[in-house]
């Protein structure tokens, strides 16, 4: 009887301590955050959207497309699971297609950042498709943002606008001539490069109008949603074996989505400084 009952609190043990054991690592596993390169850059092609006019620089010279190698080889090392990029979620297809081309043949000659970057990273890495998630239907009015600026008679917003979007313009000009493609990626992807992206939103955009007109609370309610919607993209694609993805998109983009990063328990960044170091 004795023996009996001292197996049965020995099996009893041996379960309590299976079942801590699967706890803990279950724990271990919940608790490990997936990590996220976020690779913010210009438009390599610079197609002129953009609100502020820089020049273009030329990524298809043969010293740029020897940093491109050196910088998709040290994205090859990282070795995320995942790559998003900005494209149109809803053209998914179109992507698979574009991604399913020939590859070489894009390589020398489309600048895109999406081949140069995003598709050359990823054949590498053996991966089968790109992921698209851009949203395209927030709106940016920022005409109306001006206009609203001037009904409103504010003049020294008006002023200061106009010196940000100068200053912007000269400083990358400036950095387009002097700087390496290597070291224009590495600079736009700065925490100071970040902090500019978004301070113009929150300290110069969102004034504007008058006490009646939220036309500039509404352009930045737009630009966040835009931003959070391609957030929840992420979120939603990334599975729960993918331990490291990558995002490339604008900078502007990526200086959003590292602000979201930093309240969600299940990434982590990687800056682009240490896996290119």
């Amino acid at each position: 009887m004795f023996v009996l009952n001292l197996k049965q609190i020995i099996m009893k043990k041996i379960a309590l301590l299976l079942v801590l054991f699967i706890a803990f690592h279950s724990l271990s596993a919940q608790s490990k955050k997936k990590q996220i390169l976020l690779l913010g850059t210009f438009h390599f092609e610079n197609p002129g959207h953009d609100v502020a006019k820089v020049n273009t620089f030329n990524v298809m010279s043969d010293k740029s497309q020897k940093e491109l190698e050196n910088i998709t080889n040290k994205i090859k090392k990282f070795s995320p699971d995942k790559i998003f990029v900005e494209w149109n979620y809803e053209r998914q297809a179109k992507l698979d297609q574009f991604y399913a081309s020939n590859a070489d043949s894009l390589l020398h000659k489309d600048a895109d950042e999406i081949v140069q970057v995003a598709l050359r990273s990823a054949k590498k890495l053996g991966h089968k498709k790109l992921f698209g998630i851009d949203y395209n239907n927030a709106d940016f009015p920022y005409d109306s943002l001006v206009k609203g600026m001037k009904e409103a008679n504010q003049l020294d917003l008006i002023k200061k606008n106009q010196e940000i979007m100068k200053q912007y313009e000269t400083d990358q000009n400036q950095k387009i001539a002097k700087y390496s493609l290597t070291e224009l990626l590495l600079d736009i992807n700065t925490r100071k490069s970040n902090e500019h992206n978004i301070s113009w939103y929150l300290e110069t955009a969102i004034k504007g109008g008058k006490t009646d007109n939220f036309i500039g609370a509404y352009l930045v309610s737009e630009w966040y949603r835009r931003n959070l919607y391609m957030y929840a993209l992420i979120q939603k694609l990334t599975e729960s074996q993918d331990d490291k993805i990558m995002v490339l998109l604008g900078a502007g983009h990526t200086a959003m989505l590292r602000e979201f990063v930093t309240h969600d328990p299940n990434f982590e960044i990687i800056e682009l400084a240490t896996v290119l170091k």
